[in-house]
């Protein structure tokens, strides 16, 4: 027979299913009110800020609006957006990147962030679209680390693909690169 003892009061009792099952549910109750007794903001830390980033988790996850780290209705001002759902990623070169200029190798090499966009919500723009965008330094597709089928944007990078669908449920495919996986760009 197997037996609970209980530290508090000193009663031994005898440990059944039942008792189990009431156990376990009274200690996963117990962790939904501890996690919604959490303070919204004690995961600002290192979690999500208002806006949707996630900066040590390289993630934005939220509604478009915030991408521009103002909650105005709109995307850089254009209100088209706003309501769509956009969720980033990005690798720390990317950040490395960022903070050194965008050009040199020795920072953005093998830098990388995706786009999975959907407006196909409420009050959406009714655009989808998933991108997946690559350093590859200013000298675009002469760059030693272009790869074949993927388009320029912001100068010093390559979408390597870039697929969804527009409004009217119209499918579109504007990049694929072969191959067109992250870290796949070529190396010096």
């Amino acid at each position: 027979m197997r037996y609970n003892y209980n530290v508090y009061t000193g009663i031994k009792k005898l440990k059944t299913k039942t008792s189990l099952v009431l156990t376990s549910l009274s200690l996963g109750l117990a962790g939904v009110v501890i996690a919604v007794a959490l303070p919204l903001g004690a995961h600002a830390a290192g979690g999500f800020n208002v806006n949707g980033y996630n900066y040590g988790a390289r993630i934005f996850s939220g509604p478009a609006d915030g991408v521009d780290k103002t909650l105005d209705g709109t995307v850089w001002g254009d209100p088209t957006y706003a309501n769509d759902h956009l969720v980033m990623k990005w690798n720390a070169a990317w950040d490395a990147c960022n903070a050194n200029g965008y050009d040199d190798p020795t920072y953005c090499a093998g830098a990388w962030v995706t786009n999975e966009w959907n407006g196909m919500l409420p009050g959406g723009s009714q655009w989808t679209e998933h991108v997946k965008i690559i350093w590859v330094g200013s000298a675009a597709d002469n760059s030693p680390y272009w790869v074949d089928g993927g388009y320029s944007i912001w100068g010093n990078y390559e979408a390597i693909m870039d697929q969804g669908m527009a409004p009217g449920h119209v499918r579109y495919v504007a990049a694929f690169a072969t191959p067109n996986g992250l870290g796949v760009a070529k190396q010096n």
